[in-house]
């Protein structure tokens, strides 16, 4: 009886050490500590061929591609000289009133990306994704209420102007617009006169200006393992990429007669936009350590040179949408581009995958509007500068499931 219990414990051991050896020798890539349960869920084995699919938020913050330029003044002009004597005399403080510097600090902002792909039998991963960072939206402006309500006798401060020029009658605005013109009518037989104050730009009472900016990223990429063991794997990627910078700025500016009253025609609107899709081709590598625990630590690093097509579109309009003019304009450009990813990795069950992490997408010789608005209603003519090095950075978690 002990004979045989004796024979029975060597026998398991002997198969348990020939069952054990070929895992030692698995050339296939394991994902660090994944149990091996049977549990009823979809998901395959990643260390063999199938598709697999990532959703991630994102929590992202660009540098702001606009620079200081000041739109408007606290005051008005005299321009027919009934005022003051003199054409063109400025009456007010001249203060500024409104400024892209007024924007507000940016922000992070949340957006998401997908990815899906297949993997091959020799861990070689084909993919294409998609990111999107949501718009972010910056508000400045400045009304008929100056600060503490700070204005001469003569209210001057109240009201706004900005120096836009060669525009057409359309935008002349109300012509019964402050009391110079309501004296002048009023002292006139035929009820004639006023536009002390010609345009809409000139003696307005409100004026917005807004920046929009949003980012987004595409690639078709393939990932290509080149060294591993134990303890960690080192992958080399590439493939094409797509990368779109969308600017916006919008200046409103709305004039009231002396009663009140408003009208589509004595509002205008000037928008810039600036556009930026790059294309080209991206190179890189990255490695991945087991720290235990069902968790890893990665670090990818992508090189890019990049195309950028660029248009720049600015026009005024007003509001009743009977006229505008618009600028049209494109150019052409080379950006290099360096993205960094840094993700902690954790291996729930078999087939699933979450992360966190740290993205850093950095881009140099791009544009942006250093002077976002051009006066010359004729010949509208902003300005566009090159920036030396353009980044959007924060953070993203993600669920990757394997099938």
């Amino acid at each position: 009886m002990r004979n045989r219990l004796y024979g029975g414990l060597l026998l398991v051991g002997v198969a348990v050490f020939v069952g054990a050896s070929p895992a030692g020798a698995q050339d296939t890539y394991q994902y660090a500590g994944n149990p091996e349960i049977n549990l009823p869920y979809p998901t395959g084995n990643p260390s063999e061929h199938g598709f697999f699919t990532t959703l991630e938020f994102m929590y992202l913050t660009q540098t702001r591609a606009i620079g200081d330029q000041t739109v408007a003044y606290r005051g008005l002009i005299d321009s027919t000289g009934n005022i003051t004597g003199i054409p063109g005399t400025y009456i007010g403080s001249r203060l500024g009133a409104v400024t892209t510097g007024d924007f507000p600090r940016g922000g992070f902002q949340p957006g998401f990306k997908l990815d899906f792909g297949y993997k091959l039998d020799d861990g070689t991963s084909i993919y294409v994704n998609y990111m999107r960072q949501f718009e972010v939206n910056s508000h400045a402006g400045a009304s008929l209420v100056p600060p503490f309500f700070r204005s001469d006798t003569s209210l001057a401060d109240t009201f706004l102007v900005s120096g836009v020029y060669n525009f057409p009658a359309q935008f002349a605005g109300p012509l019964n617009k402050t009391q110079y013109d309501a004296a002048q009518i009023a002292a006139s037989p035929t009820g004639a006169g006023g536009g002390n104050t010609y345009g809409i730009w000139n003696g307005a009472s409100q004026m917005d200006i807004q920046f929009n900016q949003w980012f987004t990223q595409a690639e078709f990429g393939m990932r290509v393992p080149m060294f591993q063991n134990e303890y960690s794997r080192v992958y080399g990627m590439g493939g094409a990429r797509f990368d779109w910078f969308y600017d916006r700025f919008k200046w409103l500016t709305v004039d009231y007669d002396i009663n009140g009253n408003q009208s589509p025609s004595y509002a205008a609107t000037y928008t810039n936009t600036l556009s930026q899709r790059m294309y080209g081709p991206f190179v890189g590598c990255g490695n991945e350590v087991f720290l235990g625990n069902r968790a890893s630590l990665s670090l990818d690093l992508t090189g890019a040179l990049l195309m950028d097509i660029i248009k720049e579109r600015a026009k005024y309009e007003l509001n009743d949408e009977t006229i505008q003019n618009k600028l049209s304009r494109d150019e052409f450009n080379i950006v290099p581009s360096v993205t960094a990813n840094v993700n902690l990795w954790w291996y729930p069950i078999e087939g699933v995958q979450i992360r966190a992490g740290y993205s850093c997408y950095t881009f140099f010789n791009t544009k942006y509007m250093s002077s976002p608005v051009g006066f010359d209603y004729a010949t509208i003519d902003p300005v566009y500068s090159t920036q030396f090095i353009r980044i959007v950075h924060g953070a993203n978690f993600g669920l990757m499931l394997f099938f």
